[in-house]
């Protein structure tokens, strides 16, 4: 029998069959999720925070262990291990089944956690009531659906992370971003805001009641967080309430387009933000599948704009619908607040046309005059919508409706459920509001970029493969050009992957970057630049 290799794919095969210890550790792993899946059968554990404990043990375990035997043995570097050929990581049967897993536990998740042994007047019952004893010993409380799914979500990040660092050990950036991101899921979403619902009636907070506060969550990604009942919330909690309040104003305004200036959308999409966290580190094994052709190019920048449409018109309606009358009570009303917002835009789109126009295609600019008119006109007729409308709707019909939409639907069922279908960031990528006002900073005025080197391009496509956001990375190394893009989430994935060292990811000034008198690096676009100059 012939023993060549006839395959001729330079990444190489996966591995045939499991190691010894790699079966060991799935064993250990789905014993922890058999736990969980015999609470969903109200099976009734004895000592449900032993049980819990175990179950949350072995899940971690049996993931780090996997990982651990999977990348240990191997050389640093870059790690093909044959994502094309599995059947999970290219949308074969298993990256199927995991995908519809995925999306059914989202739909019970949010729309029937009754099923989850949710129980409103009385105690928890099934996988809920199992994660009872941690949430009374966080909070005081007993658990919810959210709880239940910030613990799996929390745990996910951290076992996943660690093996993410594992895979990507040989790149310093790829393993301190990825403890970021483990320090603020864990931190600032899990621990922070179940210690602060403790506070609730406290003295410190004068009998007052804080609202929970992921405070990592800045608008409009945290689109609810300017509602009526949040900002009495605060307002009721004295000088701590009133602190956070301030803080989430100065993280729309002050806080995020500096550190978007300074350092592009990537110090919140890949060093911060959960989304962006579960999507690396969960979800790295199918950043490969994001779609790179022109046409999703185009749906995605129409699609995650008109959200961001969406959700201004939303949180307006929202604020407008709470603010009063009477000038002689309050500083800030209805009309004063909407012509607040209609000057803000107005400055913004100025700007942006008289400044920034040419580095806009034809499209977004139309795109932009469209949507400033439609706004625009939405807050003229305002006078007649009557008291408590405002654009011609009820702001709770327009607050339930991108809710669903985009709160539920989007960014939980399809938004992760559909991580092996469509790749890891089609949250990210077509629908998070926040990430697109962040790109359309860091596209006009950041100072973030990833250069290329061209003249050590070698058209390998590494690049373009394994970028999550769908951009075509090889088209602009071979061309030697900058890449400043909206959608670029700054992973550095392109750069980690390069067996040239083609990317770089910068912050600093165009100016002085190429030295003349050593050897020239052959970017093509700075170098010419450079030979005219002289």
């Amino acid at each position: 029998m012939s023993t060549y290799d006839r395959s001729m794919a330079l990444t190489g095969q996966p591995p045939k069959i499991l190691s010894r210890n790699q079966k060991l550790a799935t064993l250990l792993g789905m014993t922890g999720l058999g736990i969980i899946l015999l609470a969903a059968f109200n099976v009734s554990f004895p000592n449900k925070g032993l049980w819990l404990t175990l179950s949350l043990m072995a899940i971690s375990a049996g993931t780090v262990w996997f990982s651990w035997d999977a990348y240990s043995n191997k050389l640093p570097g870059i790690k093909n291990d044959g994502v094309w050929f599995k059947s999970i990581s290219s949308k074969g049967f298993w990256g199927w089944i995991a995908g519809i897993a995925l999306t059914g536990f989202y739909i019970v998740l949010y729309f029937y956690p009754e099923y989850l042994g949710l129980v409103k007047d009385g105690s928890n019952k099934g996988v809920i009531g199992l994660f009872d004893p941690l949430s009374r010993m966080l909070s005081g409380n007993p658990a919810s659906q959210w709880f239940v799914y910030g613990t799996l979500y929390t745990v996910a990040i951290l076992a996943f992370g660690i093996k993410f660092m594992w895979k990507y050990r040989h790149n310093r950036y790829e393993r301190i971003r990825t403890m970021s991101v483990m320090f603020f899921q864990t931190a600032f979403a899990f621990i922070i805001p179940e210690l602060m619902a403790r506070l609730n009636g406290d003295k410190i907070l004068n009998g007052g009641s804080l609202p929970y506060y992921d405070l990592k969550n800045v608008w409009p990604l945290n689109y609810y967080n300017f509602e009526g009942y949040r900002i009495k919330s605060f307002l009721s909690s004295g000088d701590i309430g009133f602190a956070l309040l301030i803080f989430g104003i100065l993280s729309v305004f002050v806080i995020t387009p500096i550190l978007t200036y300074k350092y592009g959308k990537r110090w919140y999409c890949s060093w911060v933000c959960g989304c962006g966290g579960l999507a690396e580190t969960a979800g790295d094994a199918f950043r490969q599948l994001s779609d790179k052709s022109v046409k999703a190019w185009r749906v995605e920048r129409w699609v995650v704009h008109s959200v961001v449409v969406f959700v201004t018109l939303m949180t307006t309606a929202v604020i407008y619908s709470y603010l009063g009358t009477d000038t002689s009570k309050y500083w800030l009303t209805k009309s004063t607040f909407l012509i607040g917002v209609a000057v803000l835009l107005t400055a913004v789109f100025t700007w942006v046309m008289l400044f920034k126009r040419e580095q806009l295609q034809k499209d977004a600019q139309y795109g932009a005059i469209g949507y400033f008119v439609i706004i625009m006109a939405l807050i003229g007729m305002h006078f007649f919508s009557g008291d408590g409308n405002v654009f011609l709707f009820k702001s709770e019909t327009l607050r339930k409706s991108y809710s669903f939409l985009i709160g539920s639907i989007f960014s939980g069922v399809i938004g992760t459920g559909f991580y092996p279908i469509f790749g890891n960031r089609v949250w990210c990528r077509f629908g998070c509001p926040m990430a697109a006002m962040m790109g359309f900073q860091q596209r006009l005025f950041s100072r973030f970029r990833i250069t290329t080197n061209g003249g050590q391009c070698i058209s390998c496509g590494n690049c373009s493969t394994y970028c999550e956001m769908g951009i075509d990375v090889r088209a602009y190394a071979q061309k030697g050009e900058n890449i400043v893009r909206s959608s670029c989430v700054g992973c550095g994935i392109c750069s980690a992957v390069c067996p040239r060292g083609v990317l770089k990811l910068e912050n600093g000034p165009l100016e002085g970057r190429i030295d003349s008198n050593q050897v020239l690096l052959g970017n093509d676009v700075d170098l010419m630049t450079l030979v005219n100059k002289k």
